[in-house]
């Protein structure tokens, strides 16, 4: 017997859907601008043998070794590949969700209560609208948990006969 999908699994699998695009397309564009930081030669007429150069920021003398773009471009190109790999599984745990499998249950309820820590963190260090993700995520974890949401993924237990 097949059980239906219900509808707010639906707009779940829509939002991780929306957050891979997102987060591929981001991760797309850090690896894409890495290499072109990394190549980025800041010329220092004045001391061209200086390994540093320096920057006046709101009247605030910075000075920035020469080498710290190239490691910058690396670390984007980095964060954007972590970027790419999480769009991805934000398809995948989509997929999951959509075809009823236990384990994109249990990715989505471990996601929303690492998300909820990471609000609840924010809302301490003042972001106010942080209230927002919590709210949403809690309203996640509560559909989840219904029984019908539960026999869905198949995580409920029947009676034993």
């Amino acid at each position: 017997m097949e059980t239906k999908r219900p509808v707010g699994v639906t707009v779940i699998a829509i939002l991780a859907i929306i957050g891979g695009i997102l987060l591929l397309f981001g991760g797309i564009a850090f690896v894409a601008l890495a290499p072109i930081i990394s190549q980025v030669n800041i010329n220092d007429n004045n001391n061209p043998s200086n390994s540093s150069f320096s920057l006046n920021i709101n009247g605030t003398d910075v000075t920035i070794p020469r080498n710290a773009l190239f490691l910058f471009g690396g670390f984007l190109g980095i964060i954007g590949g972590m970027l790419i790999v999480i769009g991805i599984a934000g398809f995948v745990v989509a997929w999951g969700l959509l075809t009823g499998k236990g384990w994109a249950w249990i990715v989505t309820i471990i996601v929303a209560i690492i998300s909820i820590i990471l609000n609840l963190i924010l809302v301490m260090s003042g972001s106010i609208e942080s209230v927002i993700g919590l709210i949403i995520y809690g309203i996640i974890i509560y559909y989840l948990y219904r029984p019908s949401v539960k026999s869905y993924f198949g995580r409920v237990k029947g009676p034993t006969i």
